[in-house]
């Protein structure tokens, strides 16, 4: 009887590998052997599974990303005041510190998406998900009476995004501008006036 494939389990090993060498190195100076070193193989085995150190690069962005957004979300589906819900959101958007894993590996990864259309791509996907997070809470909390929005819900939503991930890179540079604190409040200070709410209440 044919012994399993592992295939499956390398990969994923290949992925952890990969994720911990791009938060060691940082993406632009990574090479092939610092994921091959990492996951205790040779540099031949890791192309048997991944063809090139982009492929292998793109399927931790995917998993970065994925990881992220879910729990975003779940963070907001457990909140049902639009209020509150808007709140946990922005904190939930936001890098902890300069070592947030998921938020750097994506800030990290992000410098593909400049010569890369697949890197692109998973960008855009990232940023209309996180768009359409924030429309659903503003559609809500404005239906119900909550939120007396001074713009389309899009269009509050699109800011938002933006500036969460300006303010989280400069979290995350190796002098950070903004701490996680000095960001929330800006976002939390925009959001208000967008919404007309008092959020800190």
């Amino acid at each position: 009887m044919p012994r399993p494939s592992r295939a499956h389990e390398k990969r994923g090993e290949l992925v952890a590998a990969a994720r911990q060498a791009v938060l060691d190195r940082g993406v632009l100076d990574l090479r092939l052997r610092d994921v091959a070193d990492q996951a205790a193989m040779s540099t031949g085995s890791v192309l048997y599974y991944f063809p090139t150190l982009g492929d292998l690069l793109y399927e931790v962005q995917r998993e970065a990303i994925e990881r992220f957004c879910v729990a975003r979300e779940e963070a907001a589906r457990r909140e049902p005041d639009p209020r509150r819900r808007l709140v946990v959101t922005i904190r939930a958007g936001l890098p902890t510190g300069r070592d947030d894993e998921l938020c750097v590996l994506i800030y990290e990864l992000g410098a593909h998406a400049r010569r890369d259309p697949a890197y692109a791509a998973q960008h855009i996907r990232l940023c209309e998900r996180q768009v359409a997070l924030y429309t659903s809470i503003l559609e809500a909390g404005a239906a119900t009476g909550v939120f007396d929005l001074t713009r389309d819900a899009t269009t509050i939503a699109r800011g938002l995004v933006a500036l969460e991930d300006g303010l989280g890179l400069h979290i995350t540079q190796a002098v950070p501008t903004f701490t996680t604190p000095q960001a929330e409040a800006v976002l939390l200070a925009h959001a208000a006036d967008a919404t007309r709410c008092d959020l800190e209440a």
